[in-house]
């Protein structure tokens, strides 16, 4: 089972990416900020599985920006 901050940082992912899609730049920069530092939470308490599959969230953020 994965780690709540791990789960959060995912949905905040996720979250970014829609709100890229359709939101203003207000909103993308934001909703970006806050998975940003779900990632920087979620990183300390996680498998090495799980810090794989954070950077590459981390990489889909960068897209973004």
């Amino acid at each position: 089972m994965a780690n709540r901050l791990f789960r959060q940082a995912r949905q905040f992912v996720e979250l970014a990416k829609e709100t890229a899609a359709k939101g203003t730049d207000e909103e993308k920069t934001e909703t970006i900020q806050k998975a940003k530092n779900a990632l920087s939470s979620a990183y300390a308490n996680s498998t090495l599985a799980e810090k794989v599959q954070l950077r590459e969230m981390q990489d889909e953020l960068g897209k973004l920006e």
